[in-house]
């Protein structure tokens, strides 16, 4: 139901695009979605999250174990099957692992903070994360999600940002195209970039997030994407880097920097790539709009995200973070092992606003990277152009 307060920021709304694309913006409370999911999906049991931190665990030891005998393989031709299958499954199973730190930064791991934070700071560490510092502007990512101006990563260029001409002097509609903006091979390029230095160009320089003024960074604790209070975590973070980099450059030593390479790094550059994408496609489609201060709210904004499976077999490896991730933006303390029941009730709640794609991932991937290349300066719901 509209109220008197919300009837009159419509009135000052800008709504041309979500009227030409028939969007709808959503009236629900977050207190109806909640009430239409079972009690028991928001109880965090700490033992049940330490059997999955076991789970990963092991298949990370057994596949590493496995693989110090490819070399002793025989056959060149099995060597070269054999290294790049380790690679693909170890990043599988340590996107897993991320996923688990990523859950203990949102205190969905267990009840105690205490718990979540050192397993979080432990798992994050050993995969080259800034675990506070992540943990808080990914707090924000949550609590903005959507959010022209206070989302944190994937923030859509405006129309002047990427150097287009106004939109009323622009005879295309979408600006003109460089003769080989739209070549595959460019886009290929770039897709390789994004996903080798993504993640780590995030970290270091908040690629893809807002625009903050000086050196935005998880590793700069004075920067404004933490609050003054957030000092000693961001520094916490640091050193738990500085004690992984340790371990790697003394098993660098004991074992060899090839080695190292080939069970450590490459699995590493895997991790990346998945996380750069389900991230990428959870809020990146053609699709789904953004919205600026007088249309967005927080359960408007949740909704803005695309369920997503990527098949069975990693639906499971990496926890069901792409296929239940609707969910977990609504309710990010929830542990993941109810978030499927969850999402059930929460597709019968949200109806037509409930959002899932069933585009197979690489055509989805490229749609995205062809289609999203810019919203417009003003409006107040604005959907990507090309």
């Amino acid at each position: 139901m509209a109220t008197k307060r919300n009837v009159a920021k419509e009135s000052t709304q800008i709504l041309d695009e979500a009227k030409e694309r028939g969007w709808e913006i959503p009236e629900f409370t977050i207190k109806e979605i909640r009430d239409a999911i079972p009690a028991h999906c928001f109880r965090r049991d700490t033992f049940r999250s330490f059997t999955y931190v076991i789970h990963d665990l092991a298949l990370i030891a057994a596949l590493a174990y496995g693989a110090t005998f490819i070399d002793q393989v025989s056959s060149p031709v099995a060597r070269v099957l054999l290294w790049p299958a380790y690679w693909i499954a170890q990043g599988i199973v340590g996107t897993g692992l991320w996923v688990i730190g990523h859950e203990c930064g949102h205190q969905a791991f267990s009840p105690s903070k205490t718990i979540n934070n050192s397993v979080g700071m432990v798992l994050h560490s050993a995969l080259l994360v800034p675990y506070h510092s992540w943990k808080l502007s990914h707090s924000r990512h949550h609590k903005s999600t959507g959010h022209m101006t206070n989302d944190q990563v994937f923030v859509p260029k405006t129309r002047s940002e990427v150097g287009l001409p106004a939109r009323e002097k622009d005879v295309e509609g979408d600006g003109p195209h460089a003769d080989l903006h739209d070549a595959p091979i460019v886009s290929l390029v770039q897709l390789v970039f994004m996903f080798l230095f993504g993640w780590p160009m995030y970290l270091f320089v908040n690629t893809s997030g807002q625009k903050y003024p000086g050196w935005a960074s998880h590793f700069n604790p004075y920067c404004a994407i933490f609050e003054k209070n957030n000092v000693g975590e961001v520094y916490q973070s640091m050193l738990g880097l500085l004690t992984m980099f340790g371990v790697l450059t003394y098993c660098g030593q004991l074992f060899g920097s090839m080695t190292m390479i080939k069970f450590y790094v490459i699995p590493y550059l895997f991790v990346n790539f998945w996380l750069v994408l389900i991230t990428y496609l959870q809020h990146t489609d053609p699709a789904l709009p953004h919205y600026r201060e007088s249309v967005w709210n927080f359960q408007r904004g949740a909704a803005l995200t695309i369920d997503r499976s990527y098949g069975k077999i990693l639906n499971y490896f990496h926890h069901h973070i792409a296929d239940t991730h609707v969910a977990h933006h609504f309710f990010s303390t929830m542990p993941h092992y109810h978030a499927e029941e969850a999402t059930a009730h929460i597709k019968k709640a949200l109806g037509k606003h409930y959002k899932y794609d069933a585009t197979p991932v690489p055509q989805a991937l490229w749609r995205a990277w062809k289609y999203c290349r810019f919203v417009e300066d003003d409006g107040d719901v604005v959907f990507f152009k090309h």
